[in-house]
C-alpha cells in the first residue's frame, strides 16, 4: 500500500466533510447520536456533514452528489455493504474513504487495521494517513471484500426473506437459511477460464476474493493485505453436506491445501461460465442477478482509503 503524504483531512477542513450513515443496515438513529457524531468529528478538525440515508439509491445518490461536489473525503457509517456501496462511487476519483465500522462483521475495516470502536475510527480518519488498496469487480460491480457462487446468495437471498416476512433477527434469520440451504444443497456446473486453462467443475461453493484470503486455522476470512493486485479463487468440486464439514475441519486443521476436492489459486481476472444465461453472485452480501459470463478483474490501488498512522 502507498502513502500518500498530505491526507486529505487535513487539506480539506473548510469543506464539509460528508458522513453517510446507513440507516437501512442498522436502523434509525436517534437525533442526538447523529448529533454527537458530527460533534466528534468537529473536535478532531473534520468539518462533518452527517448525512442519514436508507441505503439503496439513497446511499449511492449521496456518494456521487460528494464526488460531484469535489469532496476529497467521504466518510461510510455501516456496515460492509454500506462501505463498499460508498466505496464504488470513490474508485479511480480524488476522494479518499473514511470508514466508521458500525456493522456486525466489518471486514474490510478490519482487515485493514481500522479501530472498531467509534472513537479512535474518528481519529483514525482525522489523524490517519491515506493508502491506496485494490477493489475487484464483476461485470462492472465494484467489490472490496469478496463475491460468491452457488450456497451463499441462496443463504442471504432467503435471510432477507426470513426477516422481512416472520421478522426474524439477523442472527435467527442466518441459520435457518443456511439450514435450508443445506438440505436443498444447489450444486452449479460452471466452467473457470483461468490463468490460461479452462476448470470445469460442479461445485456447490464458488468464492471469488479481492486479494488472498486466509482459509485455514483461527484466523480464517482475514486478509493480510489489500494490495496484492490479485484475485483469490477458492472452489469445492464435487462434494457434498458431508464433504463440506471435512474440508471446514481440514481448514481449522491448517490442512485445506492437502484436499483434492478444494481448489485454490490467484490471477488477475478470470471468466465463469455456466448453462444458465442469469446467475445469482453475491458482492459484500448484497445479491445481484447477473448476465453470464461473469467476468472478474480485480483493479490494483484504484481506491483511497484513510487508516491509522503507523506506530511510531
Amino acid at each position: 500500500m502507498l502513502d500518500r503524504p498530505t491526507p486529505p483531512s487535513r487539506t480539506a477542513v473548510a469543506r464539509a466533510v460528508p458522513v453517510i450513515v446507513n440507516t437501512a443496515a442498522g436502523g434509525d438513529k436517534p437525533q442526538e447520536w447523529l448529533a454527537t457524531l458530527q460533534a466528534k468529528c468537529r473536535e478532531r478538525g473534520l468539518g462533518a456533514q452527517v448525512l442519514q440515508v436508507d441505503g439503496g439509491q439513497q446511499l449511492l445518490a449521496a456518494a456521487d452528489d460528494a464526488v460531484k461536489q469535489g469532496a476529497r473525503l467521504v466518510i461510510a457509517g455501516g456496515g460492509d455493504g454500506t462501505v463498499s456501496a460508498v466505496a464504488s462511487r470513490l474508485v479511480d476519483t480524488e476522494a479518499a474513504l473514511g470508514v466508521l465500522p458500525l456493522g456486525t462483521l466489518n471486514h474490510f475495516a478490519k482487515d485493514l487495521g481500522i479501530p472498531l470502536e467509534l472513537d479512535a475510527a474518528i481519529d483514525a480518519i482525522a489523524r490517519g494517513r491515506e493508502v491506496r488498496v485494490d477493489v475487484a469487480e464483476v461485470n462492472g460491480h465494484v467489490f472490496i471484500n469478496n463475491s460468491s457462487l452457488g450456497l451463499y446468495p441462496d443463504i442471504v437471498l432467503d435471510r432477507e426473506r426470513q426477516r422481512r416476512r416472520l421478522g426474524r433477527g439477523k442472527w435467527t434469520a442466518l441459520l435457518s437459511a443456511a439450514v435450508h440451504a443445506a438440505r436443498r444443497y444447489p450444486v452449479l456446473s460452471v466452467r473457470i477460464g483461468v490463468n490460461g486453462e479452462q476448470l470445469d467443475r460442479r461445485s456447490a461453493f464458488v468464492f471469488i476474493g479481492n486479494n488472498q484470503y486466509n482459509m485455514e486455522g483461527f484466523e480464517i476470512g482475514e486478509r493480510a493485505h489489500l494490495s496484492g493486485g490479485e484475485l483469490s479463487l477458492y472452489m469445492t468440486q464435487r462434494t457434498g453436506r458431508f464433504g463440506l464439514l471435512r474440508l471446514a475441519l481440514r481448514a481449522l486443521t491448517g490442512r485445506l491445501r492437502q484436499a483434492r476436492d478444494f481448489d485454490m489459486l490467484t490471477a488477475t481476472e478470470l471468466v465463469v461460465r455456466t448453462p444458465q444465461r442469469q446467475l445469482r453472485v453475491a458482492t459484500d452480501g448484497e445479491v445481484r442477478l447477473l448476465q453470464v459470463p461473469l467476468n472478474y478483474r480485480i483493479r490494483p490501488g484504484a481506491l483511497r482509503v484513510m487508516v491509522p498512522p503507523l506506530a511510531q
